[in-house]
């Protein structure tokens, strides 16, 4: 036993590494985990003293304990058996087909990531491109809202800039956990979504297996009281107008209700902007009868290089207003009826969000100049206009209309949208016109 073994120097030094991982996989690292893990959760209890609805214990399960729940839980067990037989595949395969959708959608929330920059970087991005504005919104009713209760914030959807934006303005209330399209699924953008908890949809898929997996999800997060922010139309407004809700995630989330469960209440949100960063690319993309953007890397590049230009340069301006309104909570709690009846549900949701979209300057002298480009009585126009949605949610620069309507033929006259000419607007670019135009064509 005293004896003495003689090794190579490699096999000692690997004999060592060895040793030296093993001790740090079963001592060291779950002591450090342990650590870090109870000063996350005594910030996450301090954070939730702050926020007017707390972070939901189902919103920080581990990534990987979220993906074993929603793969084995019999929904989805049935469906892979389905999908094994249907396509001639062994279960095993099928299992792991279920596997890799779950790590695809199950997002891996940080409360340091949301909160320490998330919500900073939201913010000082919305100021830096937009005046932003909050309108109309009832304090008291949204913090009436059942402290039990899954919220979830039901939007229309006229950028990327939306996600930001709400970001910024619902940060007092509680971490949003968003639906999000394919085009954040890219490396390292997709670990920062993942990380501030929103969780990706394919928009285009048509497979059981994944359209199980993704309902289940979605029911999970709503049965664990997860506020949730959804886009029901399902895709950016190519043409600026509101479009019909898509059945989807609102089917999923009402799927399971019942009176006696956790109360859903849907939170409308209307947004509209001055000036849309997309806009060109949307009206392009209507042009073409497709959703196929042209904002590949190199476009984007080229847009942010532009604009950053223009600041080093002193010349750049803020892209004008940007403006949120907050409408009447619809609580599945009072009406039990709209739970088994989800397009009627959609409709009234799309109804609300209608009444709240924020009717600003330039979308609205977009709309008169279509109508009449005579540049005698505009003025009158104008205040007529106003006086026809006084009962909508409007923002006026500085609360002055005189400068509300110079302000937006400014903007316009810069995008190169209109010229003055002999007492007349003459309209250079329509569809332009016309897509700001139609953000509030179902107020006029």
């Amino acid at each position: 036993m005293t004896s003495q073994v003689t090794l190579p120097m490699w096999l000692f030094l690997l004999i060592l590494l060895f040793a030296g991982a093993a001790f740090a996989t079963n001592f060291l690292f779950p002591s450090v985990r342990w650590f870090f893990r109870r000063r996350a959760e005594k910030a996450v209890s301090l954070l939730n003293q702050q926020l007017q609805r707390p972070i939901e214990p189902f919103k920080l399960l581990e990534r990987q304990d979220l993906i074993q729940r929603l793969i084995y839980h019999p929904d989805v067990t049935q469906a892979i058996v389905e999908y094994a037989k249907k396509n001639g595949v062994r279960e095993d395969v099928a299992f792991e087909k279920a596997r890799d959708y779950a790590r695809e959608i199950v997002p891996a929330f940080s409360a340091f990531t949301y909160f320490g920059w998330g919500v900073r970087l939201a913010r000082w991005l919305s100021n830096a491109l937009y005046r932003v504005r909050l309108g109309h919104h009832d304090a008291k009713e949204l913090a009436g809202i059942d402290p039990e209760a899954t919220v979830v914030f039901v939007m229309n959807h006229r950028s990327n800039m939306d996600y930001v934006l709400v970001t910024h303005l619902a940060a007092d209330r509680s971490a949003l956990s968003y639906a999000v399209g394919e085009w954040a699924r890219v490396w390292p953008l997709s670990r920062l979504i993942r990380s501030m908890g929103a969780y990706f949809i394919r928009r285009r898929s048509r497979g059981g297996l994944y359209r199980r997996v993704l309902r289940r999800y979605v029911q999970m997060s709503t049965e664990g009281g997860v506020t949730q922010a959804i886009f029901p139309e399902g895709g950016l407004s190519l043409d600026g107008a509101l479009a019909p809700a898509k059945m989807g995630l609102i089917s999923y989330i009402v799927e399971d209700f019942d009176g006696n469960d956790r109360d859903v209440v849907f939170v409308p949100v209307g947004v509209n902007y001055d000036r849309v960063l997309e806009d060109t690319v949307l009206i392009k993309a209507s042009e073409g009868g497709t959703r196929r953007f042209d904002a590949g890397f190199g476009h984007v590049s080229r847009a942010i290089i532009k604009q950053i230009w223009l600041r080093v340069t002193g010349r750049f301006h803020r892209f004008g207003y940007a403006a949120v309104s907050f409408g009447t909570p619809l609580s599945l709690a009072e009406h039990p009826e709209l739970a088994d009846a989800p397009e009627a549900l959609a409709e009234a949701i799309m109804q609300r969000i209608a009444q709240v979209v924020p009717v600003l300057s330039v979308p609205l002298v977009s709309h008169l100049l279509l109508r009449d480009a005579t540049v005698e009585g505009l003025a009158e126009r104008f205040d007529a206009a106003l006086e026809h949605l006084a009962d909508s949610h409007i923002h006026l620069p500085r609360g002055d209309k005189a400068y509300a309507l110079s302000y937006a033929l400014r903007a316009l006259q810069e995008r190169d949208a209109i010229e003055e000419r002999e007492g007349q607007y003459r309209i250079k670019q329509d569809k332009l016109l016309s897509y700001y135009a139609n953000s509030i064509s179902h107020l006029m």
